[in-house]
């Protein structure tokens, strides 16, 4: 059973009879390309049965996108022609938990594989992950994780007819949904107190749910929350940073309160961000991206404590960084949160304690050398973090294997990321153009992750491009409405 922290007890089939020898049923659940969870509720008897071996899953999971519409251009994974056939999926036995909002029904994660291989399905963002982890495990290394979110939090009026923020929405405009409350104050000790068996409700649930809040508190925006998740190791993190969504949506139905990940619910205000930090370590745990005395000869003093490999390790991420866009920013809205001014990265910049930049550098001598990291600042909340990790580390350790250096200077503390001294290329300005780019013959998503993934993630991001543009939106509507 997989433990907070770093911790871990393996579950064998064996054990599950006593495991669950007082439950009837067990929910499980599947990441898709957009990160949500999809699964179902099966009998025990039918669990057993399938614990080691796996089960058919229907691929139409991985055909179509987050509102169950067909993606506009067939896919490989599933489409009409295979029938949308099933995949098979296999229960990670060591992710078991116990759901407290439903009544502690056992809960376990699955992982996709292709039937004729049983290799893992291309598009699964657990197997992809792994993948990576993989190439690492070779020279008997690891790597540890953590993750930050902040977002927004909306609730319908209470002398609405409406019953539910959706309901609401079909009879307002969005930007006339309160938030839950007004007003800038972030690290605030008073605004919790106004939700506050909703705030702790949360926090609670998570460490009972085994996705721990490290940090939890206000943002700088109206009704926003941010959680820092507890550190770990790679595949721990993202299965929990994923649960973590689902708590905090679960837990604010209670309270006729909608959570929103989206890059950018607001004009005018801070996105909502999904910071990585991320480092590598031995078998025995030690960081492998510090040294422990300052190098006199280090390219740049940002770097003088950081091991060459750690060096390498950050030249792969900022070389590669342009051609993955679209797995750390994945929808038409992230790019309104990556513009200038809003201390969101935009550049392929780095710096150490640079908080405005692509890249922020964290260890000595601001903090002890067995806490050497990157913090990567691109990824908003509404990514998918198995995919997030999965492009640093692929990045990472391509700039590892090939000795890669340092692409560009890093940002001094009073330069601005995007201004003229900046030396870093700009990013993406558009889900469009970053797929573009992620997609072409030459990119690097192809080197590290192969035709097949980037061609069906990528085709994935053409669907939802070709959905805005034939969108009319209410900005349209009223620019031009009576005027054109």
């Amino acid at each position: 059973m997989a433990t907070n922290g770093n911790d871990t007890k393996e579950i064998t089939a064996a054990q599950l009879p006593d495991l669950l020898a007082n439950d009837n049923s067990v929910k499980l659940a599947g990441i898709d390309v957009d990160g949500q969870l999809r699964g179902k509720l099966v009998s025990k008897k039918k669990f057993l049965s399938i614990a080691e071996s796996g089960f058919g899953f229907c691929s139409v999971i991985f055909g179509w996108d987050m509102h169950d519409q067909t993606y506009i251009k067939e896919l490989k994974v599933s489409n009409k022609e295979n029938g949308y056939r099933d995949i098979i999926a296999i229960p990670d036995l060591n992710s078991f938990r116990r759901i407290p909002w439903e009544n502690n029904v056992p809960f376990f994660l699955i992982s996709f594989h292709d039937p004729d291989t049983m290799e893992p399905v291309s598009a699964c963002p657990r197997g992809l992950l792994r993948k990576q982890l993989a190439k690492l495990g070779e020279r008997g290394y690891g790597a540890m994780a953590g993750a930050e979110y902040e977002f927004f939090q909306f609730r319908a009026p209470s002398e609405s007819s409406s019953d539910s923020t959706a309901s609401y929405l079909k009879e307002n405009p969005p930007h006339s949904l309160p938030s839950l409350t007004e007003g800038m104050f972030g690290y605030s000790l008073t605004r919790p107190v106004h939700n506050k068996d909703y705030y702790y409700d949360i926090f609670n649930t998570c460490e009972e749910f085994q996705c721990n809040i490290e940090g939890w508190h206000t943002e700088s925006g109206p009704g926003v929350f941010e959680a820092a998740l507890e550190f770990g190791e790679v595949k721990q993190m993202a299965d929990r940073a994923s649960l973590f969504k689902y708590v905090v949506k679960s837990v604010a139905t209670k309270y006729g309160i909608t959570p929103c990940f989206m890059a950018k619910p607001k004009q005018g205000l801070p996105g909502n961000s999904g910071h990585m930090h991320i480092s590598l370590v031995d078998k025995d745990g030690k960081n492998l991206l510090a040294r422990q005395e300052a190098d006199p000869n280090a390219p740049y003093p940002d770097v003088a404590y950081f091991s060459d490999l750690g060096r390498h390790f950050l030249a792969g991420i900022l070389e590669g960084l342009p051609d993955i866009m679209p797995m750390v920013a994945p929808t038409i809205n992230s790019y309104k949160r990556l513009v200038e001014n809003f201390w969101a990265p935009v550049t392929v910049s780095w710096g150490l304690e640079h908080r405005a930049a692509s890249i922020r550098l964290i260890g000595p001598p601001g903090s002890k050398a067995g806490a050497t990291r990157f913090e990567v600042r691109v990824p908003g909340a509404d990514a998918n973090p198995f995919y997030v990790l999965s492009a640093v580390l692929a990045l990472g350790w391509r700039g590892v294997e090939k000795k890669l250096e340092i692409p560009c200077p890093p940002l001094g503390k009073g330069e601005q990321v995007g201004g003229e001294t900046d030396a870093g290329a700009r990013l993406a300005k558009s889900l469009k153009e970053a797929t573009e780019r992620f997609m072409r013959k030459d990119s690097i998503a192809r080197e590290v992750f192969g035709d097949e993934f980037v061609d069906h993630y990528g085709g994935t991001r053409e669907h939802e491009i070709r959905l805005w543009d034939e969108a009319v939106t209410d900005w349209e509507m009223k620019r031009y409405i009576e005027t054109v």
